[in-house]
Order: structure tokens, then sequence, then C-alpha cells
């Protein structure tokens, strides 16, 4: 005796092999337009780097000074509890800022391989422009928005579009920080990678110097305004530690993060997944089109 449900499928499986053609037309159409769109997608590379938080030396000497001077030191702007974990969290903080970003893609003059690039070249190593967006002849922006927008992306732009390929980010078991650019050229991945580790660490030495100059400048003037012996050792050891910064910071070339695994040019692709884009492809038109088959089905049936 046949049941409900083993009569609906057997209906079911009737409809499907009847609409058979339907079915496979579908899927072959859906497979192609995933065929043709996987190839027409560039390759795109990523470059990552792998980087350690630097010691900070003289940081037990702050630590010391901080539960005896620690009200003096705030009002001479004197930060004796910088350790290197604390450093590297405002660093990648930093990374992540708007501020640094834009800055970084107007000091290095990356706007149009951020904007504008289409696909790289291996043979020649080199970037090919989208003509609608960029004219590498003429260094021209030849693209047609409107307002606010202009022909030239702002950096405001720039800064959304270098958050879709860039990441940087914290391991908190291990404390290692990971940092990868994806473009079109691994060329170009590799180098932003390399650049962007230079710019974090002379912007954060650059930056701690100049606190420690004008914390030197105002203990230096507290010194000269009092006789009191042990306010007097007290200021002397605390310009004493932001020498010991200045000296440090100057020395050290990765202030801090420190290279352990480089960025390298990729010779692989990190993606399109193009096998991957055309196997769903020819399931969703597989789906679509079982779906489409049994509603032509059940619908000339009720009438």
């Amino acid at each position: 005796m046949r049941t409900n449900d083993e009569i609906d499928l057997k209906e079911i499986t009737v409809a499907l092999w009847e609409g058979k053609w339907l079915l496979i037309a579908i899927a072959f159409l859906f497979s192609l337009i995933s065929v043709i769109y996987a190839v027409t997608l560039p390759n795109i590379y990523k470059s990552e780097a792998l980087l350690s938080p630097v010691e900070q030396d003289g940081a037990n000497n702050l630590s010391a000074l901080a539960g005896q001077f620690g009200g003096l030191a705030s009002l001479a702007g004197v930060d004796l509890g910088g350790s290197s974990n604390n450093k590297a969290k405002l660093a990648i903080e930093i990374l992540k800022s708007r501020k640094f970003i834009t800055s970084f893609i107007e000091r290095h003059e990356i706007l149009p391989d951020l904007m504008a690039a289409k696909s790289w070249d291996i043979k020649s190593n080199t970037i090919i422009y989208d003509d609608d967006i960029y004219s590498s002849e003429e260094k021209k922006w030849v693209r047609e928005v409107e307002l606010p927008f202009k022909q030239k992306p702002s950096y405001q732009e720039g800064f959304k579009e270098f958050e879709k390929i860039f990441y940087v980010g914290e391991d908190k078991e291990t404390g290692m920080v990971t940092i990868f650019i994806e473009h079109v050229s691994p060329y170009v991945a590799q180098n932003w990678v390399n650049w962007l580790i230079q710019d974090i660490n002379s912007g954060m030495k650059e930056r701690d110097v100049k606190e420690a100059e004008l914390s030197t400048e105002f203990l230096t003037k507290q010194l000269e305004n009092t006789d009191i012996s042990e306010i007097q050792s007290i200021l002397y050891q605390l310009i004493e530690e932001q020498a010991k910064t200045i000296m440090f910071a100057n020395v050290r070339e990765e202030y801090v993060f420190k290279t352990i695994d480089p960025a390298l040019v990729m010779e692989e692709k990190e993606k399109p997944k193009r096998a991957l884009i055309c196997i769903l492809g020819a399931f969703l038109g597989s789906m679509l089109g079982a779906i489409i088959v049994l509603v032509r089905h059940f619908s000339v049936r009720k009438y």
C-alpha cells in the first residue's frame, strides 16, 4: 500500500524527468554565466607579514618610577607605564585609523593603484588600469561621477577602498601581529605591507621622541625653579629616562614592530576561487531549474 508521501515523491521524480531538458538548459545557462564571470575576475594576490612587538628598553625602570613619581610625571606628560604590549596595541589602532591610512595614501601616491587598478600583466610586471576611471597615458582621472564626488577620488573614498584590502590584527595568545594587503599585483601588495611597517615604526618613534623632548623641557624648567634636593633627584631621574627614550628611539629602526616573517611577492593567487564559483553556479542553476519545472508541472495539473 502506497502512502501519500511515496506518491508525492514519485510524482516529483516523474515531473523532473519530464522537464529534464528545461532543467538541463537552465543549469547549463547558469554554469556558462558563472564560468564567464569567473574568467573575467582578476587574480588577487595577498602579501602577508608576521610581526612581533619590540621590547621597550627601560620599561622596568619606568615602571619602578611610576609608583614613586607618577603624579609629577603626569604633570610633565611623561608616560611611565608604557609597556611594549601597550605600544603595540596603540600602533595597531593607529594603523587602522582614517588619519594614518589617508596620510599613507597621500604620502606614497598610491591612489591610482588603489582605485583604478583593473589587472596585472605578469610578463611586463605592469598594472593595467580601468580606462573608464583613470588614463595611465595622461596620468589623469577620467571617471564620471555625481556630486559630492569628484573626478579624482577623495582620500575618504581611498580610505574606504583601502579598508577592503587591508588587515592588521593581534593574536591574543602569542601577541604576534599579522598584517596583509590584497591587490591585483603581488609586487604592489608586498610594497604596501613593507611601507606600512616602516611608516608605523617611524611614526611611533617620532611620536615618542617628541613627547620625550617636551617632557624633558618641562622637567628642566622645574629643575631650575627648585632648590629642594629630593625633588631635584626625582627630576634628574625622570630626565634621564626621557634621554634613554630618545636614545633608544634614534638607534632602533624597528621601533614598535620587529619583522619575524617578511612580506613576499606571492607566486600563487589568493582569489578568486574560480572552480568554486563554477560549481556554485551550476548548483544554483540546477536548483532554480528544478523549481521552475515543478512549479510548471503542478500549475498545469491544478488546471
